[in-house]
C-alpha cells in the first residue's frame, strides 16, 4: 500500500485512511536511532530506509534537518520571479551567491567593492544574473532588514538535500513588527529541498484557499518561512508531546468519517495554548463540528515530530537581490 500525503495547509483534513503504518514504523526508527551505537546506526539505516521506501513510507534522518536562510532566499526568489515572469535561480546557484553576499556585506571594502568569486562569475557567464531585473515598483519596508538569528548547535554534519516542508508566509506590520498567516501549506512526503521549497513557496502564496493569493504589490510585506519535519514518533497518548518542542499531527474516526489535522512546533507556543486548548483547535481545524464537551471521547491517534522554523523579511532578500544584480 502506498502512504501519499498531498499538500497539506497548516490545518488540513481529509476523508481517506491515515496512514496506519505508523504503529510499526516508529517502534523500529525508535528502536535503530536510540538502542544501536552509533557506528551500527549509520550501517542498519540504509536497509531500515531501502524497507520503508520499498512501503513508500517516509522516514526521517539520523540527524535533525534543520532549515537555512537560503531556503527562504528561495521562497522569496520563486514568488519574486513568479509575479515579475523571470526565471528563478536554483537552490545551489543562491546557496552560492548568498554566501558570497554575507561575506561581502562583512568585509571593509563594502559589497560594491568585492570581488566576484568563482560561483557567481560562473553564474554571470552563463547568463544566468543578468535573466532578470529587479523590480523597481517595489521599495525596501519598514518592517526591518535585520537578518534572523539562527542557532546552528543542531545543524546535522552535512546539510539535507530532502525532507518533508512546509513553507509559510506572514506579513509583517510595519509598526510593531507583529506577523500575521498569509498562507501556509506544506507536505509530509519526502522532497528534494532543491524542487520541493520552489514549488510548495508558490502553492503556499498563490493557492492556500484561506487568502487570495498574494500580489506583487504585497512582497515588500511579507516574510517567509521554511519548516523541515523530522523525528515523526507517536505518541503513546494524546498529552505525549512538548509545546514549543514539538508539532502534532491527529487522526481519528467517528461516524465513519476519518478526520486529520496538524500545528506545527511553532503554532502552540505562538498562540500562547495549552495541549487541551492546541487538541481541539486541531479537532475543529479538521472539521469535526461534535460538541465541545464531548471532544475527548473521541479516540485521537497523535504522531509527534519536530522541525525548526526559520524565517527571513523581505527587505534582506531585496537586499541580496540588488547585489545579485550588481554583479552581473
Amino acid at each position: 500500500m502506498c502512504f501519499y500525503f498531498p499538500a497539506l495547509s497548516c490545518g488540513w483534513a481529509f476523508a481517506s485512511p491515515f496512514a496506519f503504518a505508523s504503529g510499526f514504523v516508529v517502534p523500529i526508527l525508535s528502536l535503530v536511532n536510540q538502542v544501536a551505537p552509533t557506528d551500527s546506526r549509520r550501517l542498519l539505516w540504509p536497509l531500515v530506509t531501502f524497507f520503508f521506501r520499498a512501503s513508500s513510507v517516509s522516514v526521517s534522518p539520523l540527524q535533525p534537518s534543520m532549515a537555512t536562510v537560503e531556503h527562504c532566499v528561495v521562497c522569496f526568489e520563486a514568488l519574486d520571479a513568479d509575479l515579475n515572469n523571470r526565471k528563478p535561480l536554483s537552490l545551489e546557484q543562491i546557496q552560492s551567491s548568498w554566501a558570497a553576499y554575507k561575506a561581502s556585506s562583512a568585509s571593509v571594502t563594502g559589497p560594491s567593492e568585492a570581488p566576484l568569486n568563482p560561483a557567481l562569475r560562473r553564474l554571470a557567464a552563463d547568463g544566468v544574473l543578468s535573466s532578470s531585473s529587479s523590480s523597481s515598483s517595489t521599495s525596501l519596508s519598514a518592517a526591518g532588514a535585520a537578518t534572523p538569528a539562527t542557532s546552528t548547535s543542531s545543524l546535522p554534519d552535512t546539510p539535507p538535500t530532502a525532507a518533508p516542508l512546509f513553507v509559510t508566509w506572514n506579513t509583517v506590520d510595519p509598526d510593531d513588527d507583529d506577523v500575521s498567516l498569509r498562507g501556509c501549506i506544506g507536505t509530509f512526503e519526502s522532497q528534494p529541498l532543491s524542487e520541493g521549497i520552489h514549488e510548495y513557496a508558490l502553492i503556499s502564496a498563490l493557492q492556500d484557499t484561506r487568502f487570495n493569493p498574494i500580489s506583487k504589490r504585497e512582497l515588500p510585506t511579507l516574510q517567509a518561512a521554511v519548516t523541515l519535519l523530522t523525528d515523526f514518533e507517536e505518541a503513546d497518548d494524546t498529552h505525549d508531546w512538548e509545546i514549543g518542542t514539538h508539532g502534532i499531527r491527529i487522526s481519528f474516526l467517528d461516524r465513519g468519517r476519518r478526520y486529520g489535522a496538524t500545528y506545527l512546533p511553532d503554532v502552540a507556543l505562538e498562540q500562547g495554548w495549552t495541549k487541551d486548548e492546541t487538541l481541539f483547535s486541531l479537532i475543529r481545524k479538521a472539521g469535526w463540528m461534535g460538541s465541545r464537551s464531548k471532544w475527548q471521547d473521541l479516540d485521537v491517534k497523535v504522531t509527534r515530530y519536530q522541525g525548526k522554523k526559520v524565517s527571513l523579511n523581505y527587505p534582506e532578500f531585496k537586499k541580496w537581490r540588488d547585489w545579485v544584480q550588481s554583479k552581473q
